[in-house]
């Protein structure tokens, strides 16, 4: 996991909007506070997965210092993002029941990513819990 620093900007007559010092062009817009702040978390995620999609290395966070003192984003107020970043991706073999493993490829093309990301969401359900 990784914590990114996010900016929400209001202007008077507007919506919040949030961008991210680290990821030039990824920003989104809440008509809240609340929605912005859930905004964000899916708009940095879409933005890190289309990354990786195109091979791009992720930046490594700036800190709050150094993204404070340049002059566009002087008058945001900085809030953290925490993203999974991938890893290096390694072949495991599992056994599954026959049964599962059919329901699974009917709802997913993609089998791998779909245990991946059930794992993940078990996981931070547990993680919660605690």
């Amino acid at each position: 996991m990784t914590a990114y620093t996010a900016l929400i900007h209001k202007d008077p007559e507007s919506d919040f909007g949030v961008s991210f010092p680290d990821f030039p062009g990824c920003t989104t817009v809440g008509r809240s506070l609340e929605e912005a702040r859930t905004l964000a978390q899916e708009a940095l995620e879409f933005h890190i997965e289309e990354m990786n999609k195109d091979g791009a290395a992720l930046p490594a966070p700036l800190s709050l210092d150094t993204i404070m003192q340049k002059p566009d984003f002087a008058d945001g107020v900085a809030f953290l993002v925490t993203v999974r970043t991938p890893g290096r991706t390694v072949r495991v073999n599992v056994t599954l029941d026959e049964t599962l493993l059919e329901a699974i490829a009917s709802v997913s093309r993609n089998r791998s990513r779909f245990l991946a990301e059930a794992a993940w969401e078990k996981i931070e359900r547990q993680r919660g819990a605690e």
